[in-house]
């Protein structure tokens, strides 16, 4: 397969290393970075040759001077920037010809997936979001084992994710609902998009607690009736994880049944970039329900501990 050239734009961030990684392991080259802070040294360690920017208005225009006057072609811009500015750097990319490869959430609303799927049909390249849990092989096999059983057969779900954050989360811009979509959005999109994948369309949506460090709710599916907590305050882990020194935990349990997967996260941006460079990436429409649940989980009335809801609000 012939070397394709990458952008990047966010390469300072949390998630940047994954896909500098899985550009490398393609064989393909980076030619260019971005990121408002310079604490850039990844780089090194995979393209350091690649130009680098803290000023989009200098990225932008080093881009659109290599492929005008020196022909050179940008074939993907991989975009790890705060999600309230995926919509515009999706654009971006297209603008310039190439096809984008967004983080996780794609857009953080409905509307945004409308705007984009016109674009995209005006434009040369195509738009790819990283949902990397549908190629986790556990999540493969619950796939199909709910869909090698009985159709009318609804599963009682668990969700709980609890990822400690410091201080510094609140003051970052993931603080900022405005700009991450809140705490459901920034840490549990990935979660609500794989139970979509696996247990069918929505049916219902309860929130029955949404603060600044966690929140918690009811999602029905077509087979499944899903209670689930989020959180990034350490003080809400479980005794026995806290005393381990674990600063994370991570659970899912189908009717009773905990699902194994706190292995083989390694190399599913790899995984993911593979399916793209292959034309069998997840487009717009994949990411649909996932923005659908996420958005409505940010504007719904509150019901408190009415219901169905998660034993982690006891």
């Amino acid at each position: 397969m012939e070397k394709k050239n990458f952008a990047l734009l966010g390469a300072a961030g949390f998630v940047a290393p994954r896909h500098l990684k899985a550009i490398k392991d393609t064989g393909n080259t980076l030619i260019a970075a971005l990121d408002k802070n310079d604490s850039v040294g990844i780089l090194d360690s995979y393209f350091p040759k690649a130009h680098f920017f803290v000023e989009f208005e200098r990225f932008d225009r080093h881009i659109e001077k290599i492929t005008r006057q020196d022909k050179v072609s940008l074939d993907y811009v991989s975009i790890c920037t705060p999600n309230y500015l995926h919509d515009s750097h999706i654009r971006m990319a297209l603008r310039r010809g190439a096809s984008a490869i967004c983080e996780k959430p794609l857009v953080l609303n409905p509307w945004n997936i409308d705007a984009l799927i016109d674009i995209e049909k005006e434009s040369e390249g195509s738009i790819n979001s990283i949902l990397q849990l549908r190629l986790h092989p556990s999540i493969i096999a619950l796939k199909e084992k709910i869909a090698n059983g009985p159709s009318d057969k609804v599963y009682d779900v668990d969700l709980t994710y609890l990822t400690s954050r410091g201080n510094w989360y609140q003051i970052s811009w993931k603080g900022d609902s405005s700009k991450s979509g809140g705490i459901a959005t920034n840490i549990g999109v990935h979660f609500y998009d794989m139970l979509s994948w696996v247990f069918g369309d929505l049916k219902k949506n309860v929130v029955h607690e949404r603060k600044e460090d966690r929140a918690a709710g009811y999602l029905e599916f077509k087979q499944a009736r899903v209670r689930w907590f989020l959180s990034i305050n350490e003080d809400l882990l479980p005794k026995n994880i806290a005393a381990a020194g674990q600063r994370t935990y991570r659970s899912i349990t189908v009717n009773g049944e905990e699902l194994e997967f706190s292995g083989g996260f390694t190399d599913l941006h790899t995984l993911s970039y593979e399916a793209i460079l292959k034309g069998n990436g997840f487009g717009l429409e994949a990411s649909r329900t996932s923005i659908e649940i996420v958005h409505d989980i940010r504007n719904a009335e509150i019901t408190g501990k009415r219901g169905d809801f998660h034993p982690f609000l006891l």
